[in-house]
């Protein structure tokens, strides 16, 4: 997994280029990528042919073009390798970011049930976590808790740090294959039982915490009936407790799902983000406790392992101003790294 990859790409992957992208688009090479099992590099970075008419901030409608006439090729390419990093692209804006989103052609997934705090910003376009940026996110598939979770993810890089605040990338099945060769009586039960998430709601946002959505946020609506209803299709149960807050209780979910595209199984959870205890003592927060669906608590053992197993695997890529990067979230983990010197902004947008 660490080994250098050679240069230049192998030719069978600049034939792919070729034939899959006519004149528009070129894959580089960066430093911080690593190659997958198939000796691809991950995540795939493609940037515009010199002298193309769209790599001029006038002619941001040739980048929605060449999406939109290479969108088979793209979404393959996505499948093959996990995500896609765009960089050198005349993206310099929200509306820009949202009228690439939708040369993609997507359904949107909306982010009913989600635990993160976040505000619509334009379009389908909303502020990636708002907790303090100087705090670590750990790894996890975005809305893994829930059976309507988006299947694709793209980031926007509005406003690149100038040091820190990286959005580390995991191949999800890699977690699972070291995880399982290293703690097979564990992985085994979270595929028989899965897990249950607890988390208890107030009714606003705690911005100091990364998984601090209140209900009405989370599920959008300042009425009790229609929360109940909106997480029962989710199968989330709400007990309610004093102040207007809730508990929330998620599962038995899986923990493990077998990815049809990739043919692989996969590390599809947050037990890294809703983890807490000795192994790990920074990331507990008494309002939140994640459990193996039979009841049983997590392996303190087992947690370290996979948490240095994430660190391990990942590739964190700092950002530069007017990246774009489409992820495969069935197939790929994120995270954030803390930030060290502003300013940063990043954006999201979730799609089926």
């Amino acid at each position: 997994m660490h080994a250098k990859y050679p240069t230049p790409l192998h030719p069978k992957h600049k034939y792919t280029i070729k034939m899959g992208s006519g004149k528009f688009f070129r894959e580089i090479e960066l430093p911080q990528q690593k190659p997958d099992s198939d000796g691809a590099l991950f995540p795939a970075v493609l940037t515009p042919i010199s002298n193309t008419e769209f790599t001029t901030k006038a002619k941001l409608s040739g980048f929605e073009e060449a999406i939109k006439a290479h969108k088979p090729w793209l979404e393959s390419l996505l499948q093959k390798r996990g995500a896609i990093l765009f960089r050198g692209f005349p993206v310099t804006s929200t509306s820009d970011f949202n009228d690439i989103v939708e040369a993609f052609g997507f359904p949107e997934a909306f982010y009913v049930g989600g635990r993160a705090p976040r505000t619509q910003i334009l379009g389908r376009v909303y502020t990636t976590n708002e907790a303090p940026q100087d705090k670590t996110i750990p790894f996890h598939h975005e809305m893994a808790y829930v059976p309507d979770y988006p299947s694709k993810l793209f980031f926007f890089c509005e406003e690149a740090p100038r040091a820190g605040g990286e959005t580390p990338i995991v191949l999800s099945h890699i977690i699972y294959d070291k995880m399982k060769e290293k703690h097979p009586e564990f992985v085994a039960k979270l595929e028989e039982y899965g897990v249950t998430y607890t988390k208890i709601m107030t009714d606003d946002n705690q911005q100091s915490s990364f998984t601090g959505s209140g209900w009405k946020s989370a599920y959008m609506t300042t009425d009790k009936k229609v929360a109940e209803e909106r997480a029962e299709k989710q199968g989330t149960k709400l007990e309610w407790l004093e102040n207007n807050s809730v508990r929330t209780i998620t599962g038995p979910v899986p923990a493990v799902k077998f990815d049809k595209g990739s043919q692989r199984k996969t590390w599809f959870n947050s037990l890294a983000n809703s983890y807490g205890g000795p192994a790990n003592p920074e990331l507990y927060d008494p309002n939140r406790a994640i459990e193996i669906g039979n009841g049983e608590p997590l392996s303190d053992e087992a947690m370290a392992d996979c948490l240095r197993i994430l660190d391990e695997e990942c590739v964190a890529i700092p950002w530069k101003k007017g990246d774009v990067m489409l992820v495969n979230n069935l197939m790929v983990l994120h995270s954030r790294k803390p930030l060290i010197t502003p300013p940063r902004r990043v954006l999201v947008s979730l799609c089926k």
